[in-house]
């Protein structure tokens, strides 16, 4: 039997430890290493090279997300399951985006998540019920705007130089963190940036401003 060697990234020391806990009494896994934060996941999974990472996304100093494209570009045999409180549709589209193999909910049974750690360290991919419902209205959603779009045209919007400067790094996929780095000022700036954006746009999240900026550019 092969053994699935788990490195475990999550914020809170409770779920870190319980998480390893259940999970070491499977004759076939090893917590081998646990992470407070995306950092820390990063150097762990380059260093112990584990079959698979259960990678929390909201976590301090670096986001599950930006861990995420870290690990799959150091260390791509690696898979990544996010298990997470959140079914914000932003973060399912995001993970899947950057090559997350799974995307579980903290509520998931026991049972169930030991099977779901199983079946992606076997290479399934592994996406609720409730998750993938979510994703596939989105995608719906997304789909008709687009039309829309084609239809009538895409409307001409009037961006400031800065607004265009972050749009085009949106639509590369960075986070909000990633953007205040590369444009040199706070995250909240970008929240305001962004909030003023969105409303210029006529969208009310991420994923709905990139199908639209992607039509603009």
């Amino acid at each position: 039997m092969k053994t699935i060697k788990l490195v475990i990234a999550d914020d809170q020391m409770l779920t870190r430890e319980g998480l390893r806990t259940i999970l070491d009494l499977e004759d076939d896994m090893e917590v081998v290493g646990l992470a407070k934060n995306g950092e820390e996941a990063v150097a762990l999974t380059f260093e112990l090279r584990p079959t698979l990472v259960l990678l929390d996304i909201q976590m301090p100093v670096m986001d599950g997300i930006a861990a995420l494209k870290r690990i799959k570009a150091d260390c791509p045999e690696t898979r990544i399951l996010i298990l997470t409180t959140f079914i914000d549709t932003d973060y399912i589209v995001n993970a899947l985006a950057y090559g997350a193999d799974g995307y579980m909910l903290k509520d998931a049974e026991g049972d169930k998540m030991i099977d779901s750690i199983r079946d992606t360290a076997n290479g399934q991919f592994v996406l609720p019920t409730a998750v993938a419902a979510k994703l596939a209205a989105r995608l719906a959603q997304l789909t008709e705007d687009s039309e829309q779009r084609r239809q009538g045209g895409a409307e001409w919007v009037k961006l400031t130089e800065r607004e265009d400067e972050l749009a085009r790094l949106i639509i590369r996929g960075m986070n909000n963190r990633e953007i205040a780095e590369a444009l040199h000022i706070t995250e909240g700036t970008v929240r305001n940036y962004i909030s003023n954006l969105y409303g210029k746009l006529g969208v009310v999240d991420r994923a709905q401003a990139i199908v639209r900026l992607q039509a603009l550019f």
